[in-house]
């Protein structure tokens, strides 16, 4: 999956289209991203022993291939890929921006 935890993200398709938000969490085998403040879903809890019943609101996940990470250096929402890199004589991978070429990763 292309989308890490911190990278800012648009939504681009469902209910939620045109909001953006950081990723909080990411499920790499289900293919699913938790953002920001999107996707805001209500939990009942029933009442139990010396407490009271109550709502909590949590940001639900959804599909990962509904949003597109937000380039930090172009500011435009981007496609991602990745290049092949050496640093102290190891290959790495680094995530890069279609449109303006620059790394993705902090480091």
């Amino acid at each position: 999956m292309k989308i890490h935890i911190d990278d800012k993200v648009l939504v681009i398709a469902g209910k939620y289209r045109g909001k953006s938000g950081k990723v909080m969490r990411a499920y790499e085998k289900k293919n699913q991203v938790v953002v920001e403040k999107v996707n805001i879903r209500t939990k009942h809890i029933k009442k139990s022993q010396g407490q009271p019943g109550q709502r909590i609101q949590f940001e639900a996940p959804f599909n990962a291939s509904n949003v597109m990470v937000v380039c930090p250096h172009c500011s435009k929402p981007t496609r991602v890929s990745r290049i092949m890199i050496e640093t102290d004589g190891r290959k790495r991978r680094q995530r890069v921006c279609k449109k303006c070429n620059q790394a993705l990763d902090n480091a």
